[in-house]
């Protein structure tokens, strides 16, 4: 079966990902495109989905009869308002994160697909699907026994002066949120934040770098930094201290250089370059259950509880060294 996909949204990620199902996955088809911007859903019809009806608004295309399944990779504030049109319209849907801008807003994602009764929406959390992290997983369980600590690292080049300092959490450390849920299959119950002094590539509006500490029902403390305008590459590390051992995340291939009298090896600078892959992995996988009626992968509740932590690092940004507690309501059974 070809899944006919709607994308609402064809900026940069709406863009590749529509490149990804026609030119690269198997299964799936762009039949469908919307934008605030209708030049930049004629261009993308244009140049990767020429089959593909453009619609005024993100409503009409879920409606549409020839769409069975929905990519929202739209602005950040839509998202809550697609995810539950695609829900009531009983259509499976993939949703670029976050899931809504606050934990109301994805509370509201899964009170509406619990009352479905069925899983329609997938998260995009690609990490989980990323080779190095799946790699990682497999080491904590087998290898190194009951974790004790997490140390980790985001760091990016730069950052625009757009960039403010409680987007460090909602745009940047969101992923760790999600992937350390996952590798440890626990849930975080505080958080706190400190700040090193400013770094001279920061601006007024952006206190660059921070350290999130996030402590875990099992106990597991981890410890991580984020430093946006860290100017060498773009750069993930995640060292898991368990009882028995440490399992730390691979580094990206890249061939080793004896040059100019010095043993080098490049360091990636575009986080799409970093994840190249697990982006393409996520998509198949979404593909899979849509042709099934349903969807797999990271889920609403996955991001409604990366909503409840990331506004409580937010807060704990407010009140620097406080801990700042986390609570979550009973999962439904629907995401058991």
């Amino acid at each position: 079966m070809t899944v006919r996909i709607g994308v609402i949204g064809t900026g940069a990620i709406g863009r590749d990902h529509a490149r990804r199902i026609n030119q690269v996955l198997a299964g799936g088809k762009i039949v469908a495109l919307s934008d605030v911007n209708p030049a930049s859903a004629e261009a993308v019809k244009a140049d990767i989905a020429p089959d593909a009806t453009v619609y005024a608004t993100g409503e009409e295309l879920i409606a549409a009869a020839d769409v069975d399944a929905v990519l929202v990779t739209s602005w950040g504030a839509t998202h809550e308002q697609y995810v539950l049109a695609a829900i009531a319209a009983g259509k499976p849907c993939f949703c670029e994160k976050p899931l809504a801008t606050t934990a109301t807003g994805a509370k509201r994602i899964v009170d509406a697909e619990v009352a479905f009764g069925r899983r329609l929406v997938q998260v995009g959390f690609m990490r989980r699907y990323d080779a190095g992290y799946v790699a990682l997983k497999q080491a904590i369980e087998t290898h190194t026994g009951a974790p004790v600590m997490v140390h980790a690292a985001h760091r990016n080049p730069a950052v625009p002066e757009a960039y403010t300092t409680p987007m460090a959490i909602h745009d940047t450390l969101i992923h760790e949120i999600d992937v350390f849920r996952w590798l440890l299959e626990d849930d975080y119950v505080s958080a706190r934040v400190t700040f090193p002094r400013t770094c001279a590539r920061s601006h007024a509006k952006l206190r660059d770098p921070q350290i999130v500490t996030l402590t875990t029902a099992k106990g597991v403390v981890i410890n991580t930094e984020i430093f946006v305008n860290c100017h060498y590459g773009y750069d993930i590390q995640c060292e898991v201290v368990g009882e028995d051992g440490v399992a730390s995340l691979p580094e990206p291939m890249a061939v080793q250089m004896r040059l100019g009298a010095k043993l080098q090896n490049s360091i990636l600078t575009d986080w799409k370059d970093r994840f190249v892959a697990s982006y393409d992995v996520e998509l198949q996988d979404f593909l899979k259950a849509a042709a099934e009626g349903t969807a797999s992968g990271p889920t609403s509740w996955d991001g409604y509880m990366a909503a409840v932590t990331a506004d409580a690092c937010v807060a704990a940004q407010d009140d620097e060294g406080a801990t700042v507690a986390i609570s979550y309501p009973s999962r439904p059974a629907l995401y058991a």
